[in-house]
């Protein structure tokens, strides 16, 4: 019996992406659909990173092609395809980086630079080519969290070569002085070594450039967030009232610099002893959900008070790399695959199509 391919395109469409919601069919997502007697072939194209959820994805359109009737033999192929997104009016992209996602706070001591780590780490779990910038001048600690003490190379004598691990390519003002090194900068001193950190940076065709912002809401982050084509924030918060108060003002200053905020993350939600197993909301509860709500932003996830989070950073080897299997790398990784599924669904950068305008007194 012949397949019919409008029933077949019918039952593919009833399977939705794990990441957006939406189907392929509508999405035009589905391509290649090819019927050769009773065997049926297509490619299915994920817009961002999800390669723990490929298996089930393709079980799920196998399942789907085979309840057509005359189906006997169904080939599935996944692919990812990460591109540009819009990002602030009149900011252009910075070469090499498609993608820019902030990762801020309000206050400091939330766990904005574990959270940032392990999202870039995550997102290259996940399948994504990936870059980090510790964008903490007075205080960066990826080179500790990365396990990176090292100083960056430069080929051509104007750019920086990205030190890389974890196939994470990284740069930090840690890896241009000396540890123990305090920075007395004044504010547009530090704006200008961060521009310089960013664009003077050889960032190798990344997908997920991660920033790791420096707390608080003054001068060089509203500056930042001006400067930089940042595509989303991610704003991280403790579920505690004074942290919920800050992150606020963090949400406030995105807004109204035109970046799109992808979510919240709640850090240090719940603790549970490693003795007993008694759960204990040391900073509150739920007040990192109840504030999404209240400003009708999306909600990522909440990760634990665990000491083994902390231990794993602190000895270059966070969570995502040093315990893949554990329940917080599992956060972490579900955290990673929502934002850039949030940015898969916004607005494409088509700057790179408009052809190049010339004037000359000739014409």
């Amino acid at each position: 019996m012949a397949i019919n391919e409008q029933g077949l395109m019918a039952a593919l469409g009833a399977v939705q992406d794990p990441g957006t919601g939406k189907d392929f069919v509508s999405t035009r997502a589905l391509r290649d659909l090819r019927i050769d007697g009773d065997a049926v072939s297509f490619q299915v194209e994920l817009g961002y990173p999800a390669r723990s959820q490929e298996p089930a994805l393709r079980a799920s359109l196998e399942a789907a092609a085979r309840s057509v009737e005359g189906v006997r033999s169904v080939q599935v192929e996944v692919v990812t395809k990460v591109v540009a997104h819009a990002v602030q009016r009149g900011v252009q992209l910075l070469p090499g980086v498609k993608n820019i996602v902030a990762v801020a706070s309000g206050k400091g001591g939330v766990g904005k630079s574990t959270t940032a780590a392990n999202l870039a780490l995550a997102l290259a779990a996940e399948g994504a080519t990936v870059g980090l910038l510790d964008a903490d001048i007075y205080g960066p600690s990826q080179p500790m969290m990365m396990g990176i003490d090292r100083r960056p190379d430069s080929l051509d004598g104007k750019t920086m070569e990205p030190l890389v691990n974890h196939g994470v390519q990284v740069m930090s003002i840690g890896f241009l002085v000396n540890p123990d090194q305090a920075m007395i900068w004044r504010g547009p001193m530090a704006t200008q070594a961060l521009e310089q950190l960013l664009r003077q940076t050889h960032w190798k065709d990344v997908d997920y450039l991660v920033v790791d912002m420096p707390p608080g809401t003054g001068d060089i982050q509203l500056t930042l967030s001006q400067r930089v084509p940042i595509t989303g924030a991610v704003i991280v918060t403790t579920p505690q009232d004074i942290a919920l108060l800050d992150a606020r003002k963090g949400i406030t200053m995105f807004e109204k610099v035109g970046v799109p905020i992808l979510g919240l993350v709640e850090n240090m939600a719940v603790h549970v002893c490693s003795n007993c197993g008694h759960a204990e909301h040391i900073f509150g509860e739920g007040g990192g959900r109840r504030l999404a709500q209240e400003l009708g932003m999306h909600y990522l996830g909440a990760l634990p008070l665990d000491l083994k989070i902390r231990q794993q950073a602190d000895s270059g080897q966070p969570t995502v790399v040093a315990d893949p299997q554990s329940e917080a790398a599992g956060i972490y990784r579900q955290v990673a695959r929502d934002v850039a599924a949030r940015i898969a669904l916004q607005s494409k950068d088509f700057s790179a199509k408009f052809p190049t305008i010339t004037v000359s007194k000739n014409t």
